[in-house]
C-alpha cells in the first residue's frame, strides 16, 4: 500500500508526457497536482504545510533563475569573446578521436559534479559542448542520457552531493557524514557501470523515444 501513492505519482508525471496530455513543463504541474490531491487523501494537508511549500517553492524558484540569469549573462560574454569557439576547438583538436573526446566531456562533468549543482552543469557545461557532440556526429538524445546519468552521479559525491545531504538529515544522530560517504561508494560504483552499459549500447536509450516521437 505504501508504494501505490508514488507510483500513482510518477504514472501521472510520466504517462500525462507519453500519452501526449502534457509537455514535460506542464506535466510539473500535474505532479503538483497530484501531490496536493494525494495530501488531502491521507489527511496531512494543512495551512501551515502549503505556506511552508509554496515559502520553499519560491526561494528554490528564485534561486533557479538567479543562476538561469547568470548562465545566460556567462554564456553571452563568452560567446561574444569567442570563448565557445574556442573550447570547440580545443576538443575537437584532442589526438583522442571520437569515443576519447566524449569520454573527456563526460569526466569532466563527472569531476565538476564534486563542487558544482547539476542546474548549474546543465545551464554552464552543456550549451558549450553540445556543437562539439554535433559536430562529432553522436545522436543528442543519447549524449543528454550519458550527462544526465553523470549528473545523477553527481548528487552522490561529496561535498556537494545532495542525496548525502537527504540522507544525513533522516538518518539517526549515530550515523555520521564520514560513514554516509563510505556507505555510497558502492552506488556510485553502480552509477559508473550504467553509464558505461549506455555509452556502450546506444539503443538502450535511443529506442524508446524512437517509438514515442519517430526518429
Amino acid at each position: 500500500k505504501a508504494v501505490i501513492p508514488p507510483a500513482f505519482l510518477i504514472f501521472a508525471v510520466l504517462g500525462s508526457i507519453f500519452l501526449g496530455f502534457a509537455t514535460p513543463t506542464e506535466a510539473a504541474g500535474v505532479g503538483a497536482a497530484g501531490a496536493l490531491v494525494l495530501a488531502l487523501a491521507n489527511g496531512s494537508l494543512s495551512t501551515s504545510i502549503v505556506t511552508d511549500v509554496v515559502r520553499e517553492t519560491t526561494r528554490t524558484t528564485a534561486f533557479i533563475f538567479a543562476i538561469l540569469i547568470g548562465a545566460t549573462a556567462f554564456s553571452l560574454v563568452l560567446r561574444g569573446l569567442g570563448g565557445d569557439e574556442l573550447i570547440e576547438r580545443t576538443l575537437l583538436g584532442l589526438p583522442l578521436g571520437p569515443t576519447g573526446i566524449i569520454i573527456t566531456i563526460l569526466l569532466s562533468t563527472f569531476l565538476l559534479g564534486f563542487f558544482l549543482d547539476w542546474i548549474e552543469l546543465t545551464l554552464i557545461i552543456l550549451p558549450l559542448v553540445a556543437p562539439v557532440v554535433a559536430s562529432l556526429g553522436f545522436d543528442p538524445v543519447w549524449f543528454t542520457v550519458l550527462f544526465a546519468v553523470c549528473l545523477q552521479t553527481s548528487f552522490l559525491t561529496p561535498p556537494v552531493g545532495f542525496a548525502i545531504f537527504y540522507l544525513k538529515g533522516v538518518a539517526p544522530p549515530s550515523i555520521d557524514a564520514t560513514t554516509i560517504y563510505r556507505g555510497v561508494i558502492p552506488f556510485i560504483g553502480l552509477q559508473l557501470i550504467g553509464l558505461t552499459i549506455i555509452f556502450q549500447w546506444e539503443s538502450l536509450v535511443t529506442w524508446l523515444p524512437a517509438q514515442a516521437y519517430g526518429p
